[in-house]
């Protein structure tokens, strides 16, 4: 009975946590609607939520606002639970969708359109003088350099039945040949064509309309909903591939469904948003020691960790030096570096 009562609070104390999240996400988003460089009132916000504000207001709050909220929680939470899959699957703490080399073959991807198909131009005015006149050219040579990695790493584990210390080490080959085609071609890029990649890469929310979200959303849903299917089996993973083996899950297959699964996540939002480091990392490791390794409880909690973090990177990016908007990615990454390393010294000090 003790046992019982015991096991009940434990599970109440991890379902308080997740509501707390969930609340933590909603006060962050009600903040983020209002910081920026137009003030508006909470009255004016309503008026506009609810398709009675003025043409001002209704514009600021629809077209540039909602849609940077929605692009936050979304990709935070999909980059999130990319990672905790991720670290479970390879067994290795410091996984995270850049491992693999997925973000360095996006940005391989986005150079190849931007320089060599010429989806980057210049202005002859000084107001947004470099620009990117092709995104969509640009999200699609993303998405399949990306998607092309991860077929890379899969065919060859599948092949020669790589372990997961070896996916890795192939991940860190990759993202190496990547990042050595982006040096070539940047190499004899114009001026222009360098600066046009450079903005592409910083990471932007700004860059999402509600098609993008939509498209995110979808792919981020139907996948967090497969993890959570293969819950047990990732609690499996973590006793081991024998004891796993042991207890009937077909372990390669998880494996590479999982990491499939997660790549597609971070290719889409790589794709659509540029390089957003860090939450992948870190969103997983802190919900790792506040709520346990159960991923019953542990797949939700990366993600609401997710979309809480970049939420918050993507508003102080808005009102840090306002009306300037720093990118989010130089953010996520200023802010996720020092706090990773601090989870790391606390972990190896345990």
């Amino acid at each position: 009975m003790k046992e019982r009562d015991g096991y009940q609070r434990f599970t109440v104390r991890k379902q308080l946590i997740l509501a707390g999240l969930l609340f933590l996400i909603a006060v962050m988003s009600v903040l983020a609607v209002n910081a920026g460089s137009m003030n508006l009132n909470p009255w004016q916000i309503i008026q506009s939520v609810l398709g009675y504000g003025n043409d001002a207001s209704h514009l600021v709050i629809w077209q540039i606002r909602l849609p940077r909220i929605m692009a936050a929680i979304i990709a935070g939470a999909g980059l999130s639970v990319a990672g905790c899959v991720m670290q479970n699957n390879l067994r290795n703490p410091l996984a995270s969708p850049s491992t693999l080399g997925i973000a360095n073959a996006a940005a391989f991807g986005a150079n190849l359109a931007i320089i060599v198909f010429g989806a980057g131009s210049i202005q002859s005015t000084s107001t947004d003088a470099v620009t990117i006149n092709n995104p969509y050219l640009v999200t699609i040579s993303a998405f399949i350099c990306s998607m092309a990695a991860t077929g890379v790493i899969l065919l060859l584990a599948g092949i020669r039945g790589f372990s997961p210390e070896a996916m890795v080490l192939s991940g860190v080959a990759l993202s190496s040949l990547f990042s050595a085609g982006t040096i070539l071609i940047q190499y004899f890029a114009e001026d222009f064509q360098i600066a046009a990649v450079v903005f592409w890469t910083f990471g932007d929310l700004g860059r999402a309309g509600w098609t993008e979200i939509a498209i995110m959303g979808c792919i981020t849903v139907l996948s967090f909903i497969y993890f959570l299917f293969r819950r047990w089996d990732y609690n499996a993973l973590d006793s081991g591939e024998e004891t796993a083996q042991s207890l009937g899950v077909r372990v390669e297959r998880v494996r590479q469904g999982g990491m499939f699964v997660s790549s597609l996540i971070t290719a889409v939002a790589v794709s659509f948003l540029g390089i957003i480091g860090f939450i992948g990392l870190v969103g997983p490791q802190i919900m790792r020691r506040v709520i346990g390794g159960d991923h019953r409880y542990l797949v939700p909690a990366s993600a609401l960790m997710g979309s809480l973090l970049l939420l918050v990177s993507d508003t102080l990016a808005r009102t840090m030096v306002a009306p300037v908007v720093l990118p989010v990615g130089a953010i996520t990454s200023f802010f996720g570096a020092p706090l990773f390393l601090y989870l790391l010294i606390r972990g190896y000090k345990k």
